[in-house]
This record gives structure tokens, sequence and C-alpha cells, in this order.
């Protein structure tokens, strides 16, 4: 069942919510949900199948924890996410990760792009600043996904992987996600671009920690470059099936 969120602070004003996809984190996610809370409504944890104490962390320090049986994936969580804020009718849903590789006292630069500017999706960009400890094959392989992503495209980002973002209420409600791995971060992007959604960027930080990431980084960017050819590939197709 879809949780039910608090009201906000500002009677008047506009739902901010954090929503942070974790998977065996406990060492990280009380630091990331404190931090967070200062600046959004309300933070939700997804718990994707954890097998250490990350639930209990984020409860603890006043997260709403969404609880996975099973590990069923970064996208399955982040889908999560969108169902909880479009349930509950959020303006602003800010995504970032529970292993502190993002600064959640970077969200209010994040959101201002939305408030202020009206964009729909606003990446935060680990390439447009320099802060950042990114290994060198991350980079290469984050560059190369982003490269198929902009590939062919008017408009086109800087880092297409990042999963430090906020969506507007408008994206949320117009993009429906199906990817159930990392790709999705991709999937969201190509399918804004295709329904004329703005997508902006803006310069974050970012600090890799060696034990933060329990996923193979070869595998796992062999995996998202394959899936980001074929969404390319499919979204192509229904284009030209749509100009017959």
């Amino acid at each position: 069942m879809t949780p039910k969120l608090s009201q906000p602070s500002q009677a008047n004003g506009p739902t901010i919510v954090a929503a942070i996809p974790c998977l065996n984190t406990e060492s990280f996610i009380g630091d990331v949900v404190s931090r967070a809370r200062k600046y959004v409504d309300q933070v939700i944890v997804i718990n994707d199948g954890s097998h250490d104490g990350t639930a209990k962390a984020a409860e603890a320090v006043g997260a709403l924890v969404i609880n996975h049986d099973r590990n069923r994936g970064y996208g399955e969580a982040v889908k999560a996410c969108f169902e909880m804020a479009k349930a509950n009718s959020v303006d602003i849903l800010v995504t970032l990760d529970g292993d502190g590789q993002h600064n959640p006292d970077e969200i209010p630069k994040v959101v201002a792009l939305i408030l202020n500017d009206g964009a729909d999706i606003v990446i935060g960009s680990r390439f447009l600043g320099n802060q950042t400890n990114m290994p060198r094959y991350r980079r290469l392989g984050i560059k190369l996904i982003t490269f198929l992503f902009n590939f062919g495209s008017k408009v086109k980002v800087h880092d297409a992987q990042s999963g430090f973002r906020a969506y507007s209420k408008q994206a949320l409600n117009t993009i429906s996600a199906t990817e159930a791995g990392m790709s999705i971060s991709v999937e969201t992007l190509i399918k804004a671009r295709a329904y004329g959604l703005e997508i902006r960027e803006v310069a974050t930080s970012c600090q890799y920690h060696p034990s933060s990431s329990s996923m193979n980084p070869v595998t796992h960017g062999l995996m998202v470059i394959l899936s980001v050819v074929r969404l390319r590939l499919k979204r192509l197709a229904d284009g030209a099936v749509r100009r017959k």
C-alpha cells in the first residue's frame, strides 16, 4: 500500500519530498536522511531488500521506510518513489542515493530550477564542476552512456546517469518508467525528451566510497549501455511508426 505523507511545513507552499533508494547502506543512510530532512517536507527511504540495518537506521532519524521483501533492482525502487509521489500529489520529488555519494545540502539548488525557472527535470551533474573523486573507469563508462543518450538529439546533457535529480509534478504525471535496473535513469530522460519536457542541469559534488557499491561496475556499465541502445532504437522505431 502506498504510504500517506504528512502535510507540508508551509500550508500554501509546494510539497517537496526526498526519496532515497537503498540497498545495504546502514553505514551512510542515517547521515543522508538527517541532512536531507532540513530541506524537504518528508524523506522516504525505499529499502530494496537490504540484509543489514538500513531500515532501522533510516527510521531512527525520521525517515518513512518502504521495505521491499527482496532486492528488486534500482529501477523498481525508483518506480516506487514515483508511485508514492504521484499518489500523494507531491509537487517536487528529489531522488538521491543513500550511500553517501550525493550531498543532501545541495538539494536546494537542484530544486531551485523547478521552483524558479519552471524546469521539469533537474539533474545534479557530476561533470559540470570539478567536485568528484570518481574513479576513471566509472567516468569513462558514464561519459559513454551520456554520449549514447545525446547522439543525434538537440537536447543534450552532461550526466545522463546521475541519480541526484528533482522531478516536477508535470514530469511525474507524464513519464511512465518501465526499466527494472540502473537504466531507468536514462529511460526517464529519453521519455522526458520525447514529451518535450524541459531538462536542466546544475553542478553538484559527488563523493565515492569504496564500500558504497555492491555492484560490479563493469557488468553494471555494460548492462546500462546495452539498455540505452535498446531504448534509443525503440524510440526511433516508435517515431517511425507514428510518422507513417
